[in-house]
């Protein structure tokens, strides 16, 4: 796990805990986290959805155990899982116990259903022995009966957070200070201001979500929403995207939102393509597409770009590492903005994947040096000037419709 050379956002600073051999707080990497969808107890099928997992970015997973087979389960997980674990615990305190023998890296329990003091005062007491850490999971699903009638029978920020503070008080009173907090909710607005008052309360690392965001896209959208708006604040050490969907894409979609804000270094492909226009020679969706699963998991750390067409393609995307643009009946590949190759059409992607294969290895000035360069420029330029012969400077007619506003407005 790497982080970047310098955040872009001040980061409030937390206490740093250490879930397994992975730091959270402090000034550590933001960490990505997400949960299996298997039964715990099955073992083989839960360490392949957590290798996989593991395979799309995530840094911690958590799993449940919520009976004494999924406990079993841990034990025989745990020593082979390429990440942390952490168990998730409901209702029965004893799991927790069983979870930390099994040898589990940390625990998450969520306040609003263990609620004997003496309960979670044992759990606290016992994670403080062993040195594991504890998330205080405040779900505004299932908070506190008592605090929900409090603050008039609704859930609010407030009752969210007091929910935290009368957890975090339980662990002082056993010097547990091992802890981080999350309070989600399904409400961005909510989450967000929850999150907000209590990171002026506390300095214990603090784990962002949306909770039950729902399946992609409206899902994706509202847990970037909730959990993009808190980084750039400086907000959160560790995050989850909650979908309903397969794990994987939670991975994925953490990992992404983490590199797009600067805050991880690029692990995978960055693909931006162009919107289309009418000057556009190919479908740049499905090239764009076909592109993404060709890439696929291979780790090149590199933005390339998918362009319409030859005329604005390389200057518009001049900053990405690699980039190729459709021109009768061809691709123009090019790197950092300069022309390097011509491919035939059908075959744009797989050129796509060579040349970012040879750039990760040996750089962007080897490919260019390697290149025919005044050959892909001579050949550019020849499909540009064709396709501004053919469809003109104005390839959308904007400029026909302004003219036509200006008769019917001025008649």
């Amino acid at each position: 796990m790497t982080s970047p050379e310098k955040s872009p956002f001040a980061r409030r600073m937390t206490n740093r805990i250490m879930v397994g051999k992975v730091p959270v707080g402090g000034d550590s990497p933001i960490t990505v986290q997400s949960m299996t969808v298997t039964k715990t107890a099955d073992v083989e099928g839960t360490l392949q959805q957590i290798y996989a997992l593991a395979a799309a970015g995530c840094d911690i997973v958590r799993c449940t155990c919520n009976e004494i087979e999924a406990a079993e389960g841990l034990a025989q997980i745990v020593p082979r899982s390429p990440i942390p674990i952490i168990a998730d615990i409901h209702h029965q305190y004893k799991m927790a116990l069983a979870a930390m023998e099994a040898g589990v890296h940390g625990l998450r329990l969520n306040p609003g259903n263990i609620r004997k003091p003496e309960h979670i005062k044992i759990v606290a007491s016992e994670a403080r022995d062993r040195g594991l850490p504890i998330r205080i999971g405040v779900n505004g699903g299932s908070l506190d009966p008592e605090l929900y009638d409090k603050y008039g029978g609704k859930v609010t920020p407030e009752a969210m957070v007091e929910s935290a503070q009368r957890e975090m008080a339980y662990f002082d009173e056993v010097g547990f200070e091992q802890i981080k907090i999350s309070v989600k909710a399904s409400s961005v607005p909510l989450m967000v201001e929850a999150y907000r008052q209590l990171s002026e309360v506390t300095r214990h690392p603090l784990h962002l979500g949306v909770t039950e965001a729902g399946p992609p896209p409206a899902g994706l959208v509202k847990a970037t929403a909730g959990i993009a708006t808190l980084l750039m604040e400086g907000i959160g050490d560790t995050i989850r995207y909650s979908l309903t969907a397969d794990p994987v894409e939670e991975a994925r979609a953490g990992r992404q939102l983490l590199e797009a804000l600067g805050l991880r270094e690029r692990k995978n492909v960055d693909l931006i393509a162009c919107p289309s226009c009418g000057r556009a020679e190919i479908d740049v969706i499905d090239v764009a597409k076909r592109a993404m699963d060709a890439f696929g998991e291979r780790q090149l750390p590199l933005q390339v770009a998918v362009m319409g067409c030859v005329v604005n393609g390389p200057g518009e995307a001049r900053e990405a590492d690699l980039g190729i643009a459709a021109g009768n009946k061809r691709g123009h590949l090019f790197v950092k903005g300069r022309n390097v190759a011509v491919v035939p059409e059908s075959e744009m992607v797989e050129a796509l994947v060579e040349w970012a294969e040879f750039i990760h290895e040996h750089g962007a000035e080897a490919a260019i040096a390697r290149a025919d360069t005044a050959r892909a420029e001579r050949e550019a330029a020849k499909d540009r000037s064709q396709l501004l012969d053919e469809k003109g400077d104005d390839a959308n007619h904007a400029q026909e419709k302004i003219v036509e506003i200006r008769r019917t407005t001025q008649g």
